[in-house]
């Protein structure tokens, strides 16, 4: 029971990073997004191939260039051997742009992750991903246009690290 009990806290420490990882970059969190993968991870999303440290330091900065982000980890599966285990899910990002007429733009992107955990020192991060884009699509930014006065919604407008809302999780 006790090994059992083991797996399954390694599987869900392994889920919380994956769900961490979208956290943190939709909240432009530097430190969190750092703490899900280890220095050395190997990262190859096609634009970039590099270490954890190096890809955290260009993906972040590439993020806060977006008006809004919206990262979304879903069907999340996981498998513990020891201290590595192997996981796979789908993302959805999105990602508003402002174009060269002042119009917003989305950008969303459909992928898998597929990834490599590693245990060390009792701590659980990526030491490897790969993303593979399955599928992307451009359409008008409608936000402005569905909340009208009447029908006002909260809209975060997360520009730089530190937003007031954030809660470090």
């Amino acid at each position: 029971m006790d090994a059992e009990i083991q797996r399954l806290l390694d599987i869900k420490a392994c889920e919380d990073l994956v769900v961490r990882y979208s956290h943190t970059q939709d909240w432009l969190d530097t430190p969190g997004q750092s703490s899900c993968f280890w220095p050395d991870a190997d990262v190859d999303f096609g634009f970039f191939k590099g270490n954890g440290a190096d890809w955290v330091a260009t993906v972040m900065p590439h993020e806060q260039e977006a008006v809004r982000r919206w990262h979304m980890c879903t069907s999340v599966i996981v498998d513990v051997d020891g201290d590595r285990a192997t996981g796979e899910c789908y993302g959805i990002a999105v990602g508003t742009q402002k174009t060269e007429s002042g119009d917003l733009v989305d950008n969303m992107y459909g992928g898998r992750y597929l990834d490599e955990f590693e245990k060390r020192d009792g701590e659980w991060r990526i030491s490897k991903r790969t993303y593979v884009l399955d599928w992307s699509t451009q359409f008008p930014n409608a936000i402005e246009a569905m909340t009208p006065e009447e029908f006002a919604l909260n809209i975060l407008q997360i520009r730089e690290p530190g937003h007031p809302e954030y809660r470090e999780i």
